[in-house]
């Protein structure tokens, strides 16, 4: 169905979030929107959002089963802001949010959906989990200058650390069980990334409430929803498998000249399954057997 703004979606159709989960999806171009949408669909989400502007074009079967809604995706802070108006307009219901090109795994996806991953979240008394957004890029950019091609895709197989969170409030202190995760491309290729963008850890998985805010940096105003870990165990993560990085890289004027391959020693072929992820250490599989 098709809706002329956000706040027409709400106005009429927003009973239909009540159930969840939501995936919210927001087309900053016309790569991949289909498998994006497909991918959401087939691991469970019940109703997908798709934030997109007029001229993306859909196949008309595909867009009758999705919300689709007109939206301008390049003002500054296009998706924290939609994000928080459909928390506001959904308390209770878990939320996903991601571009276009950008493929959530979790453990065991293969055989099980997320709505199961949730409800054992739930169990633990967990209302977000951590998610790691992991850089795709094709291995061949003479084949695929816009460095997307899921036949031909690649990641890093090492590369990654974290540093702790400084707490503003106490003195700068690190907050409590809160990393800062860092690395693939934008690790590699820093020196073309703001330093306020490097991080690769994102808080896009959540049980929606009144007054929570997703802010500019992905992570979330109740503080505790940002945490990898709970104080009794370890739990959950999953991972965003993005071309997002990858396609910024070689659009930009100042870089795209300077990358003729984003290949290095530790690049791997990605497998598309949860397996490998949890092999490379980029997943964690937590109390969930």
């Amino acid at each position: 169905m098709r809706h002329p703004t956000l706040s027409a979606f709400i106005a009429t159709d927003a009973a239909r979030l009540a159930k969840g989960p939501v995936a919210i999806i927001m087309a900053e171009d016309e790569v991949e929107v289909e498998t994006t949408i497909r991918h959401y669909q087939k691991i469970g989400f019940r109703d997908i959002l798709l934030l997109a502007p007029d001229q993306i074009s859909l196949p008309s079967a595909l867009e009758e089963t999705i919300q689709r809604i007109d939206h301008d995706v390049h003002a500054e802070g296009a998706l924290p802001a939609a994000v928080n108006r459909v928390i506001e307009a959904a308390p209770g219901t878990w939320l996903f949010y991601c571009f276009n090109g950008e493929y959530l795994f979790h453990p065991f996806c293969e055989t099980r959906n997320i709505r199961e991953l949730i409800a054992f979240h739930a169990e633990e008394r967990r209302e977000a989990l951590l998610t790691y957004v992991i850089d795709l890029y094709a291995g061949d950019l003479a084949s695929h200058p816009n460095a997307v091609s899921l036949q031909d895709a690649h990641l890093d197989r090492s590369g990654y650390y974290a540093l702790g969170r400084p707490d503003p409030a106490n003195h700068n202190h690190p907050k409590e069980r809160q990393l800062d995760f860092f690395g693939g491309l934008r690790w590699r290729f820093e020196e073309h990334v703001p330093s306020d963008r490097r991080k690769i850890d994102r808080i896009c998985l959540f049980r929606a409430k009144p007054g929570l805010r997703l802010r500019p940096d992905f992570t979330l105003s109740d503080e505790e929803m940002n945490t990898y870990a709970c104080p009794w165990h370890n739990n959950l993560t999953t991972a965003l498998a993005s071309f997002r990085t990858a396609k910024a890289l070689r659009s930009n004027p100042g870089s795209r000249y300077e990358i003729t391959d984003f290949r290095w020693r530790n690049s791997v072929p990605f497998e598309w399954h949860s397996q490998q992820l949890m092999d490379l250490g980029l997943m964690e599989p937590g109390q969930w057997f």
